[in-house]
């Protein structure tokens, strides 16, 4: 079982709900450390005072905000700890919404939610009433040093928690109006007719990540003493298009039957090419700094 970032009690009206928080989501991307060309040693980032002109280690370090060039007001664990802020240990419900009125671009990080033992009667009735109502239910919550707006709702079997952006933190301007250049009624048609043929169920499973298995497998390759030559995939260039002749086209290929994303495309190209370009041993002991 993964390791609860938060603990405190969800409440809607009067019902309390003990809970504990976990994060819904983790990162695959592809790590890469900092080597010295010369020797391919690992570069050591250190903590550096300029005032005292030595390294520091991690219980000299405090915490500061800046309240004026190079000017500091130090604060402590206990100052965080005591900030008289409701939402550190509860997430109090405060109305509910459809999920189609909260845009997108307002979703920050996703969390889930599991009862404490003796609260699994609550949680249910709280997850069954989110589920039958079509809602999604409103709070705050105060997680490590911010308090955010956030959204509940249900997934399935599991109580999501997703932290809200403010509408500060949004540089779009959702009440922008679409451009003043009006498509031709038989634009509109075709591409209709394009979406329409391309229109699917989204299936996560079916993207992959090119990117992180195309890394892999040149790290597999490097690691079997091979050198490898990868070309770049771009886009074929041609003649531009008039925009009706582009959506006849497009809709031609979409005819007989429905291509598979994109992003499960072409990495069988790229173990392809780096198996075939496999040449000269490349791998490297790495030497210690002396």
């Amino acid at each position: 079982m993964p390791r609860a970032i938060w603990t405190g009690i969800v409440t809607f009206g009067l019902v309390s709900i003990p809970v504990k928080l976990y994060a819904a989501t983790e990162s695959k991307d592809v790590a890469f450390h900092q080597l010295h060309n010369k020797c391919k040693t690992r570069i050591k980032e250190q903590r550096w005072c300029p005032q005292c002109e030595r390294t520091v280690e991690w219980d000299e370090i405090e915490k500061g905000f800046e309240y004026s060039k190079g000017e500091y007001v130090v604060i402590t664990p206990e100052d965080l700890q005591d900030l008289p802020v409701p939402s550190k240990k509860t997430i109090s419900v405060e109305s509910f919404v459809k999920l189609d009125q909260i845009d997108p671009v307002y979703f920050d990080k996703s969390y889930y939610l599991e009862p404490e033992e003796s609260a699994t009667k609550p949680f249910a009735l709280f997850m069954n009433i989110l589920k039958t109502k079509g809602y999604v239910g409103i709070g705050t919550v105060a997680l490590r040093t911010k308090e955010r707006y956030c959204s509940l709702r249900t997934m399935g079997g599991t109580l999501m928690v997703n932290t809200l952006l403010f509408p500060d933190e949004i540089r779009v301007d959702p009440y922008k109006e679409l451009p003043h250049t009006k498509p031709s009624t038989q634009e509109m048609k075709m591409a209709g007719a394009l979406v329409d043929m391309m229109a699917t169920h989204f299936e996560p499973s079916d993207f992959k990540d090119n990117y992180r298995e195309a890394i892999q497998a040149i790290v597999q390759a490097k690691l079997a003493g091979k050198e490898t030559h990868v070309s770049s995939a771009h886009a074929k260039g041609g003649k531009v298009l008039d925009l009706m002749e582009a959506l006849q086209a497009s809709v031609e290929n979409a005819k007989g039957s429905k291509k598979k994303p994109a992003a499960a495309a072409s990495i069988s190209k790229v173990k392809t090419k780096v198996a075939a370009h496999a040449e000269k041993p490349t791998r490297r002991k790495s030497t210690k700094a002396s």
